[in-house]
């Protein structure tokens, strides 16, 4: 049974009459009949009596195109659905960010914009590690990803830079530079004990800062190497050092930690960059790709 056979059983229900159906479905009557016996003989059922002005369907006949009229309206849904998946007002997006790039307003604005512009959508969310968010991307668990550390070059993703920003200290309140009122210098660090996260997590950041401290003329002491940037925070505030985070990590106000701008010629920043599939086709990603890409140019 085909899909046109259903329209024949709903065109000749519904006219109670075949030369109307036939003309209503654009064929002739002759062949109209043919396939509706045909279709009688295959199920072993009476589908239609014949009266002398017309078609009756029998029960048999009623149910079929009530089912019909369901199958050939799940149909339509389904190439609706194809189409807006296609053009990508619908479908599914997956998004993945480090702990740090999450708290960067460009991440929820471009989140909150997609969103709002495609509705259809489903969007899901996921925070991880940077390697961990990249294996994601490859297995196409995630279709896009802001991350802080450089993604080694691969055929198959494509890493964009979206922006640089400034690098702050973050120290526990009570601490004697906590108050100072203009940047510090790298060096005035030299001394404390700095708090990371874990290098395999955030390779890119954290040679960074590590060859930062190099150019200012020491060695940082490595106290504590936290899971995520978030946690090292947790760790400053309970005093057990400092440690070097993004400038847009300061709106996490937790109390018992204080926040001091570098000096410029320290030369720290902290990326935010966006991987996603190389030569990805789904629209929707495509959509996003473009949307973050221009929210960053705008600033």
């Amino acid at each position: 049974m085909e899909l046109r056979h259903l329209r024949y059983i709903i065109a000749v229900a519904e006219e109670r009459h075949m030369t109307r159906a036939a003309e209503r479905l654009g064929i002739q009557q002759p062949p109209l009949s043919q396939q509706i016996r045909a279709l009688e003989r295959e199920l072993g059922v009476q589908l239609f009596r014949r009266r002398p002005r017309g078609m009756e369907p029998t029960q048999a006949g009623a149910a079929l195109a009530e089912e019909a009229r369901a199958i050939l309206a799940r149909v339509e849904q389904a190439e609706a659905a194809a189409r807006r998946t296609g053009r990508g007002e619908a479908g599914r997006l997956g998004v993945g960010f480090t702990s740090s790039a999450s708290f960067h307003p460009l991440v929820p604005r471009a989140i909150r914009a997609f969103r709002d512009a495609h509705p259809l959508v489903s969007l899901s969310l996921e925070e991880s590690g940077t390697v961990e968010l990249a294996a994601a991307l490859r297995a196409e668990q995630l279709d896009a990803a802001f991350v802080r550390s450089p993604i080694a070059p691969h055929d198959d993703l494509s890493v964009h830079a979206l922006l640089e920003e400034e690098m702050f200290a973050a120290l526990p309140g009570g601490h004697a530079l906590a108050s100072a009122e203009t940047p510090l210098d790298l060096a005035a660090l030299s001394g404390e004990t700095l708090i990371l996260y874990r290098r395999p997590l955030g390779p890119g950041l954290y040679d960074a800062i590590i060859a930062a401290c190099h150019r200012a003329g020491f060695s940082p002491r490595i106290g504590q190497e936290a899971p995520r940037m978030l946690s090292t925070l947790g760790l400053v505030a309970a005093g057990l050092g400092v440690s070097l985070v993004p400038a847009s990590m300061r709106r996490l106000q937790a109390e018992g930690i204080a926040y001091r701008p570098l000096d410029p010629k320290v030369g720290l920043t902290a990326p935010l960059n966006l991987a996603y599939r190389r030569g990805e086709t789904a629209e929707a990603v495509r959509r996003f790709v473009v949307l973050v890409r221009r929210g960053a140019a705008i600033g």
